[in-house]
């Protein structure tokens, strides 16, 4: 867990920039205190380690580390159907990550996209659809063993969990955004299936989503998404914007956001885990958030070298498109 002289250099930190900013030790020790009292008011505790650790280490890991099919496991069936969720358990996962998106009647479904164009016959936001639409779709459209999955419907997020339970599947909720409205629809689950709180975890790149739902249901296991370098630069590397200020400032933004990810947000939420772009891992890091009680998760990990990192070097579970293959390696 965290020491209390972690605790004092980061509130030491945040008082040292304030007076650097500002000039005033007075006004920085203020904003260092309401920082404090504030962490202290409204931060939650972190689930118990034994219901976290049967979420995030399975029995039935390989050798221990847990393998979780990325929406389903996307390179070896139609990503986020039931399809890909029978397949991820066919082929030895431990766990599916599936995304959760909301249709205009509200009815919460699995879509990883803002839109449907990319993985079905149909086009426009899935935020615009009515369900019964979404229904009509094929969703294995677009992918490249469709003929094998011919007419995949989009499932709803209920489906999606009960083909889960009956594959004894560890479920990853990923949710974009609309955090009200995410956890109002995971909270219900959870009260309708409460064998979730020990076979799931909610994780969101938002802040805001992982306070929301623990707020609304403090026991669900939760975990925080990570990319270093997110707001300054796409996945593959290149910057968002060609503006020299534009990336000057979105990189000092990125400095921040690191910094609060690792020193506050992890324990303003009460995280679980946190899972982390494949790149960024080593075993120091691991071992950092070890010492914190916090599990450190790896994506997307899509080749046999990349695997036998994870499995035998960090000893930490990872999420990958095949559990079959190598595929493209993501950034």
């Amino acid at each position: 867990m965290l020491q209390i002289g972690d605790e004092l250099m980061y509130f030491s930190s945040v008082f040292l920039l304030v007076m650097l900013g500002t000039r005033s030790a007075t006004g920085a020790s203020v904003f260092t205190l309401f920082l404090y009292v504030f962490m202290m008011m409204f931060r939650f505790p972190p689930v118990p380690a034994d219901q976290a650790s049967r979420v995030l280490r399975p029995r039935d890991s390989f050798g221990g580390v847990p393998v979780v099919a990325h929406r389903g496991g996307s390179h070896d069936a139609p990503e986020n159907t039931l399809a890909a969720i029978r397949e991820a358990s066919r082929n030895g996962a431990t766990g599916v990550e599936l995304d959760l998106s909301f249709t205009v009647d509200g009815v919460p479904v699995l879509m990883h996209d803002e839109t449907v164009d990319r993985t079905t016959n149909g086009s426009g936001p899935v935020s615009k659809l009515q369900f019964v639409q979404l229904r009509r779709l094929d969703a294995a459209a677009r992918h490249r063993l469709k003929d094998k999955f011919s007419a995949e419907k989009v499932p709803t997020l209920q489906e999606a969990v009960e083909e889960c339970i009956r594959h004894q599947l560890t479920i990853f909720f990923d949710v974009k955004d609309q955090p009200d409205k995410a956890a109002s629809a995971l909270h219900a689950l959870y009260k309708k299936f409460p064998g979730l709180y020990n076979s799931s975890i909610v994780s969101s790149f938002e802040p805001k989503v992982i306070y929301k739902m623990r707020q609304t249901d403090p026991k669900v296991v939760t975990a925080l998404t990570h990319r270093p370098w997110r707001l300054s630069r796409y996945e593959d590397g290149t910057p968002r914007t060609l503006s020299a200020l534009g990336q000057l400032w979105s990189a000092a933004l990125d400095v921040l956001l690191d910094w609060a990810h690792h020193h506050l947000l992890w324990k303003l939420c009460g995280i679980s885990a946190i899972l982390v772009q494949k790149d960024f891992i080593s075993l120091d890091y691991v071992q950092y958030w070890a010492e914190r009680g916090v599990e450190v998760v790896g994506w997307t990990v899509n080749t046999a070298v990349e695997k036998d990192y994870y499995q035998n070097l960090l000893k930490i579970g990872y999420i990958t498109d095949s559990l079959l293959e190598d595929c493209d390696p993501r950034y």
